[in-house]
C-alpha cells in the first residue's frame, strides 16, 4: 500500500445517536467504518475504487453478533449514486444504505443516517475518525 493509502484511510467509529427509543444515545449500537476520506472528511472515491478491499464496516448491536462487510459505492451519476454496507459475498441488494453519504463530513459530532436491512432508517453521530493503519484492519474486522 502506499503511504497516500494509508494516511487516508481512516477508522471512523459511529454511534447511535439521541432517539425515542434511545434517548441518550447508544454507545452498544453502531458502526465502524474503514473509508478513505479526503482533507475536507468526505468519501473519496477515486481512493475507495483503488483499495476497495480495504474499505470496511463492522456493525456492532446490543444482543447481536457483530455483522463484518464492505463499504461499496453503488452506481447512479453522481446526483444518484449511494453508498452502503455489504455484508455477504456476492450480495445484489444493499444490506444496509447510507443516507446521502457522499455530502456528509465525517468528523466527530456531525450526524449520519443508515437505512438498516429492515428498511428503518436510524440517525448516528461521528464519535471519532483516527488514521488507521493496514495492518491495523485484519484485527479490527476478524469475525
Amino acid at each position: 500500500m502506499t503511504t497516500v493509502t494509508q494516511h487516508a484511510l481512516k477508522h471512523v467509529r459511529l454511534q447511535l445517536a439521541r432517539s425515542k427509543a434511545f434517548p441518550n444515545g447508544s454507545a452498544s449500537h453502531g458502526y465502524d467504518l474503514v473509508a478513505p476520506l479526503d482533507k475536507n472528511g468526505h468519501i473519496d472515491v477515486e481512493l475507495w475504487r483503488k483499495h476497495r478491499e480495504a474499505c470496511r464496516v463492522r456493525r456492532f448491536w446490543e444482543n447481536e453478533d457483530d455483522a463484518v462487510g464492505h463499504l461499496v459505492h453503488k452506481p447512479g451519476g453522481a446526483e444518484h449514486a449511494r453508498w452502503a454496507f455489504e455484508y455477504g459475498p456476492g450480495a445484489d441488494e444493499d444490506d444496509e444504505a447510507g443516507f446521502r453519504l457522499g455530502v456528509h463530513t465525517f468528523s466527530p459530532g456531525e450526524y449520519v443516517s443508515i437505512k438498516d436491512h429492515g428498511s428503518e432508517l436510524h440517525t448516528f453521530v461521528v464519535t471519532s475518525v483516527e488514521a488507521v493503519e493496514i495492518a491495523e484492519l485484519r484485527d479490527m474486522f476478524s469475525a
